[in-house]
């Protein structure tokens, strides 16, 4: 069995630019009330979606829109998601859902993690409602939607700590 680690080739182009120096003053963590959390959610354009495939952790970057408290999220007929909330049926499966906007330069900003069961979406009025309000931002079809009920919301908040504090 090989124990080096796996090397990739270096990206052809030009160098990226130097990232400015990170801020390095002192931040502490804010917990986010569920309310506060889950509106901070609705507002960020991409999340990540997490799951159990084949008994391994399963995370995709889609986006999504909060409607009526529920996570919405168009998916294609033979994603992992759709598969693996198919195969949990009525019950659904249950997801972890991330969103954040961290500023890398200042390192402040928010994350908010939601969790719940995920179900597909069969209703015709609402999947055409939720395809007219949600457009992927992959060019493949993506013609199935799930909504995320959450059971547990929780976040923080990154914020400089005063030098009174």
């Amino acid at each position: 069995m090989n124990d080096s680690p796996t090397r990739f080739p270096a990206p052809a182009g030009p160098a990226p630019s130097a990232p400015a120096a990170p801020d390095s003053g002192r931040r502490r963590t804010v917990p986010l009330d569920p309310d506060e959390a889950l509106r901070l959610l609705a507002g960020a354009p991409l999340g990540r979606i997490v799951f159990t495939r084949q008994a391994l952790p399963a995370i995709r970057p889609v986006n999504h829109i909060v409607d009526d408290g529920h996570i919405i999220i168009r998916t294609h007929e033979s994603g992992a998601l759709v598969l693996s909330t198919k195969e949990a049926g009525t019950r659904g499966v249950v997801v972890a859902y991330e969103a954040d906007d961290i500023d890398t330069t200042t390192r402040l900003g928010w994350s908010t993690v939601v969790t719940g069961y995920c179900h597909l979406v069969t209703d015709p009025d609402d999947l055409a409602r939720y395809e007219r309000l949600l457009t992927p931002w992959s060019d493949q079809t993506m013609d199935q939607v799930v909504r995320i009920r959450p059971d547990l919301v929780t976040g923080i908040r990154l914020v400089h700590v005063a030098e009174t504090d």
